[in-house]
C-alpha cells in the first residue's frame, strides 16, 4: 500500500531545488489527460525558481512544441524535447533521432509503452492501492481496436544489440544527446548501457530502477552507475506505492548521489502538481537522511549538466 502521501512542498525542500530541471514530465497536450498544459508549467516554473522540464509524450516527439513553450516562457526558464522510440514514431529509427535532435531535442528514451518487457507487464497484477499507469489503458484501448503493433526489440535473441538499435546509438553518440533505458528489463539495461558507452554516448541514464517492470536490485544498481550509467530516481514510483522511500534513499546511497538524478515522472491528474514535485521529493529524501548537498547534487547540479550537455 502507499505511504500516506504528503503533499505540500515545505519552504525548504522549494528552496534546495531552486534552478533544476525536473527532466522528465508528462504534460498537456498529450494523448491522455493531464493535470497542466507546458505553458501553463512554464510560468509556474518560473513563480517558483525551476529552470524547466524534460517534454516526455509516449507517443510522439516534442522538440518542436518546446521551441514553441519556449517563445513565450518566462525568461530563466526552459523546456526541453524529446523523443520516445516507441511504434508510433518508427520504433529504433535513426532517421527520427536525426530529425528530434535537428530540432533541438536533447532525450531519447529507447522503447517505453512499446518495450519488450512491457508487453508482458501489461498483464501484470498491481498490488492493491498502486496506481495503475494512464498508458495501460491507451494500450488496452488500441489493442482491442486492432491498432497494437508488436513490440519494439533492443536485443536479438542471442542477448546481442540488434542492427536498429546500433543504428540509434551511432546519432544519439554524434549529437551526444541524452539516452534513457526507457522500460527496458534489467538484461537489457545492461546490455543497452555496455553498448552505448562503446558507441560514445556520454550520457546514459536508467530510467526508474525501482518502476516494477525494471525493478533493479540494489547491487545492479550499483553495477550499472559503476559502468558509467545515471541512476533515474522518479517520484511518482515510491509516491504511488509502487516502491519504498527507504528503497529510492538506500539505492542513492549505494550508488552515490553523484551518479543520480531527480526527476518526478508527474503529469497524472491524481497526482501532486508539477512544479511541486522536486520539492516535495526533497522533503522526504531528507526524512531518509538524504542530505541538503545530496538532493543538490542530484537535483540541480545533475539536471542542469545533462540539459546543457556539460561534461561529467
Amino acid at each position: 500500500m502507499p505511504e500516506d502521501p504528503i503533499t505540500t512542498p515545505t519552504g525548504h525542500g522549494r528552496a534546495l531545488v531552486r534552478g533544476a530541471y525536473d527532466l522528465h514530465v508528462h504534460v498537456g497536450p498529450d494523448v491522455v489527460g493531464r493535470i497542466v498544459d507546458d505553458v501553463t508549467l512554464a510560468r509556474r516554473c518560473a513563480v517558483h525558481g525551476l529552470a524547466g522540464f524534460g517534454l516526455k509524450s509516449h507517443y510522439t516527439a516534442t522538440a518542436e512544441r518546446a521551441r514553441t513553450v519556449n517563445a513565450t516562457a518566462p525568461e530563466g526558464v526552459r523546456a526541453i524535447g524529446a523523443i520516445a522510440l516507441n511504434a508510433a514514431v518508427g520504433g529504433l529509427n535513426p532517421l527520427a533521432v536525426e530529425i528530434a535532435a535537428r530540432e533541438g531535442a536533447r532525450i531519447v528514451w529507447l522503447p517505453t509503452v512499446d518495450a519488450v518487457n512491457e508487453r508482458g507487464a501489461r498483464e501484470r497484477a498491481y498490488a492493491p492501492g498502486v496506481h495503475v499507469p494512464m498508458w495501460v489503458a491507451i494500450q488496452q484501448e488500441l489493442r482491442e481496436a486492432g491498432m497494437e503493433t508488436p513490440p519494439v526489440p533492443v536485443l536479438n535473441g542471442g542477448g546481442t544489440p540488434t542492427a536498429a538499435l546500433l543504428s540509434v546509438l551511432e546519432v544519439v553518440a554524434k549529437h551526444q544527446l541524452i539516452l534513457a533505458t526507457g522500460h527496458l528489463d534489467r538484461d537489457e539495461i545492461f546490455a543497452v548501457v555496455r553498448a552505448a558507452r562503446a558507441a560514445g554516448v556520454r550520457d546514459v541514464v536508467v530510467t526508474h530502477p525501482e518502476f516494477p517492470s525494471q525493478d533493479l536490485s540494489i547491487p545492479d544498481q550499483v553495477a550499472l552507475a559503476g559502468e558509467g550509467a545515471i541512476l533515474e530516481r522518479c517520484f511518482t514510483t515510491p509516491f504511488t506505492g509502487k516502491c519504498t522511500w527507504a528503497h529510492v534513499a538506500a539505492g542513492i546511497r549505494a550508488t552515490d548521489p553523484t551518479n543520480n538524478l531527480l526527476s518526478t515522472d508527474l503529469g497524472q491528474p491524481k497526482n501532486p502538481p508539477v512544479e511541486d514535485g522536486l520539492a516535495l521529493f526533497a522533503d522526504r529524501l531528507l526524512e531518509h537522511g538524504i542530505t541538503d548537498e545530496e538532493i543538490q547534487t542530484m537535483t540541480v547540479h545533475q539536471s542542469r549538466r545533462l540539459a546543457d550537455g556539460g561534461a561529467r
